[in-house]
């Protein structure tokens, strides 16, 4: 039993912010993307990754789109360190990406981390900072003014540092770490006065990151937060407002989300939301969330799989099966109700049309998936997702009562197995049981002629082991066959008769004659018989005979 909660928790305050105007907002487009993956994202790990694993990582990043990456902690190892001198020295850097450090706001760090980036052709420092009053008091032991005046101090030395090396493009990031824990008004002081050390100017921006480094309140709250500063900053026009939001209530992309509408301009975090404790937000689902609005995320996830290989072989990580648009089975449909809404979407959805298949908010597509696990079976599923299979794989359109009876076939073998069937299977069932019985009627062939009520049938079969050859009229092959045949003990009447082209499947061949024929044998059991042949005549005499079968069998 948990402890009572009211004794040892409190709520979150919230932010006097009576005239918020973030919730009539919409997000109009994509924000500035930074990919921490190589730092906050690695540190993170169980095993943080080797030169080579970074290096195929940053490569990765590149390719997806990222303009700016935090490569490195390079005061706080050798190892990072030298990683960054590995992408300036052997030229791994494309020109339109600048790569950003990370340091504490001390000067021996500070010193280290400008050193690392000697030779850059762009570059960002990034000065981290704890703010709020646990840090400064029991983390720190510093007053507010002790705290501010190592802030300032520490971009007034980077700024020294940097003019020391002009042939590298520099920029200065300052993150008030624990911002959401932060008193507002020293916060804005402290951002404020960062501003002013490092003289941003309109072509000189600052960037300043308001992180949630611990998530400690609802996304809402984050969005005040964000709008109350980006409302009072002396110099906005000279800030690059960031945000840097952690999960550890699970709702990072939303916060995220709710800070671009309150004002804030660039988005740090990992891919599948990577980092400490509960992650980072997560970029792939945030820049994805934009592209199902309309908006171009500015990055590239149209090969999602490899994407998510990649990541997975350089952090050691796996992408969970639900993870939204990368995991394996976000776009899979097992509920038969679902499968039915999704197979009837497919078949109105046009290539020209806005997106608008049940249950699938997103189309696979994009994402460079294909639509073959969309659907798939297993003892929730129902007619819609079977014969969608069906239809998809093997190019076999089933009439909807067929559809309804060779579920039933399905679902006992589904609960029989306890665990999914795939789409071979599925086939090999249907095979089984329409199309390979041959008992107790077995069809050896035919001969037709012309007669006086239309046509005339001569039918070669077993009946019981029985070799016979009935003969019949009728004013087509398929009524004949039914006035041959019923010289057997067996008689059946025709309820409903469907033809239609098998195909193209997935599996090649030519297209095939397909023929449905329902029956109604004599004790009134009716049932479903299913031909295919390259000639529709014999096709529609196999379904004649495979009904009977089915029934009498």
């Amino acid at each position: 039993m948990l402890s009572n909660p009211s004794l040892k928790y409190r709520p979150f305050p919230p932010v006097a912010l009576a005239d918020r105007q973030w919730p009539n907002r919409s997000i109009t487009r994509a924000p500035i993307w930074m990919s921490t993956d190589l730092r906050d994202g690695n540190q993170a790990l169980f095993e943080p990754m080797n030169a080579a694993r970074k290096l195929r990582l940053f490569e990765t990043l590149c390719g997806i789109g990222f303009k700016q990456i935090e490569v490195a902690f390079p005061s706080a190892s050798q190892t990072d360190f030298d990683f960054v001198r590995q992408l300036i020295t052997t030229h791994r850097i494309p020109d339109d990406v600048t790569i950003e450090v990370l340091s504490h706001a001390r000067a021996p760090l500070l010193r280290r981390t400008v050193d690392s980036l000697r030779g850059a052709r762009s570059a960002i420092v990034h000065i981290v900072n704890a703010t709020s009053q646990p840090f400064r008091e029991l983390v720190l032991g510093m007053s507010q003014a002790e705290v501010l005046a190592m802030a300032v101090d520490s971009v007034r030395l980077v700024k020294d540092l940097t003019a020391a090396q002009p042939d590298t493009d520099w920029r200065l990031q300052y993150s008030l770490e624990t911002f959401t824990a932060t008193e507002l008004d020293y916060a804005l002081a402290v951002a404020d006065a960062v501003v002013e050390a490092w003289n941003a100017t309109p072509d000189n921006q600052l960037i300043l990151n308001l992180p949630s480094s611990v998530e400690n309140a609802t996304p809402n709250v984050y969005a005040d937060q964000i709008e109350w500063m980006h409302r009072r900053i002396a110099r906005r026009d000279s800030v690059v407002l960031s945000v840097h939001p952690h999960n550890d209530r699970g709702t990072a992309v939303a916060a995220a989300e709710l800070a671009l509408m309150a004002g804030a301009e660039r988005v740090e975090g990992c891919l599948f939301g990577n980092g400490e404790r509960t992650g980072n937000v997560d970029l792939v689902t945030l820049a994805l969330n934009l592209y199902t609005q309309g908006i171009a995320p500015g990055l590239d996830f149209s090969d999602i799989d490899a994407v998510a290989r990649s990541f997975e072989a350089c952090t050691g990580l796996t992408v969970p099966p639900r993870q939204p648009y990368a995991g394996d089975l976000v776009f899979t449909a097992f509920s038969g109700s679902h499968q039915d809404a999704i197979k009837k979407g497919f078949a109105a959805q046009t290539a020209d049309a806005v997106w608008n298949v049940p249950y699938l908010p997103f189309d696979p597509a994009d994402v460079g998936r294909g639509y073959d696990a969309v659907i798939r079976v297993n003892s929730q599923s129902g007619k819609g997702g079977i014969a969608h299979l069906l239809e998809s794989h093997y190019g076999l359109v089933l009439p909807r009562r067929l559809q309804v009876e060779f579920a039933q076939v399905v679902q006992r073998q589904a609960d029989a197995e306890g665990g999914e069937i795939g789409h071979a299977q599925i086939w090999r069932l249907f095979k089984a049981e329409y199309l390979e019985a041959n008992a107790p009627l077995y069809y050896l062939g035919h001969r037709l002629s012309d007669s006086a009520d239309g046509q005339r049938i001569e039918l070669d079969l077993h009946w019981r082991g029985a070799a016979r050859c009935l003969v019949g009229e009728g004013n087509g092959p398929l009524d004949a066959a039914v006035a041959a045949l019923a010289a057997l003990d067996y008689a059946v009447t025709i309820r409903s008769y469907e033809e239609r082209s098998l195909g193209p499947s997935r599996h090649g061949g030519d297209a095939q004659a397909c023929a449905f024929v329902e029956l109604a044998g004599p004790d009134s059991r009716t049932g479903y018989g299913v031909g295919i042949d390259d000639n529709l005549v014999t096709a529609s005499i196999k379904a004649l005979v495979s009904g009977i079968n089915r029934l009498a069998g």
